[in-house]
């Protein structure tokens, strides 16, 4: 092997030396049968390069790739859009509430009928809760939070499930929410349980259950716990 050959096999190809090359050398991708079929490529009337099946195929994939990606993007919108066309009507239910025991029973219809979902629920530790509401001993919001900095969770949590009473056994995912409602602050949760497993996922943002959460704390303080 003399020096100039080692000196070509060491130095990198070059897009732009193939392109060099190539026009400077028409005929070479002509006359080449088999890099053509390589490259998908065919040569048309007039000498002229066309593209063949391989090339249309990777173009048509491409296509289809776009296509579902923006079909995709357009239901996600869709959805969030549903789902917060949803949620102020369903602030509209809420702040309609009566009385506490109204709101409760309001905050679990909606949640059936408006999202699909299994129960809402209110809880909150005190020693003598509303009726309509679950009532929980201090500390056990933090406990079923998994920490006291914690202000939603979303997911499955076994030891969640009394919160929904009889539901309890059909509850395959639930929403949990940290709520603080009168003066002195009472701890508390707005929970939301779905029959469906993927009903509610750790990946899912929490906006629109903490925008409800608010809308009930700021509708229960019309009714001081007494």
């Amino acid at each position: 092997m003399d020096g100039s050959q080692g000196a070509f096999e060491e130095s990198p190809l070059e897009p732009a030396a193939v392109r060099r090359f190539l026009a400077d050398n028409p005929d070479f991708l002509r006359g080449d049968d088999g890099l053509l079929d390589e490259l998908g490529l065919r040569i048309a009337g007039g000498n002229v390069v066309d593209f063949g099946p391989a090339a249309l195929a990777r173009v048509h994939a491409a296509h289809e790739r776009e296509a579902t990606q923006r079909q995709q993007i357009e239901e996600t919108a869709r959805a969030n859009f549903s789902a917060q066309a949803q949620t102020h009507g369903a602030v509209v239910d809420l702040l309609d509430a009566r009385d506490p025991c109204d709101l409760a029973m309001r905050l679990d219809t909606l949640s059936c009928q408006r999202f699909g979902l299994a129960a809402g629920v209110i809880a909150i530790e005190a020693d003598v809760a509303p009726p309509g509401w679950r009532r929980l001993v201090e500390g056990q919001v933090d406990m079923l939070m998994g920490g006291p900095q914690r202000m939603a969770a979303m997911g499955f949590f076994p030891t969640a499930l009394g919160l929904f009473g009889d539901n309890g056994p059909q509850i395959a995912s639930m929403a949990l929410v940290r709520t603080a409602i009168w003066e002195p602050s009472h701890q508390g949760l707005l929970a939301f349980a779905s029959a469906d497993p993927h009903g509610f996922t750790p990946d899912m943002g929490s906006e629109l259950v903490a925008f409800l959460a608010r809308v009930v704390e700021r509708t229960a303080e019309r009714w001081p716990l007494r």
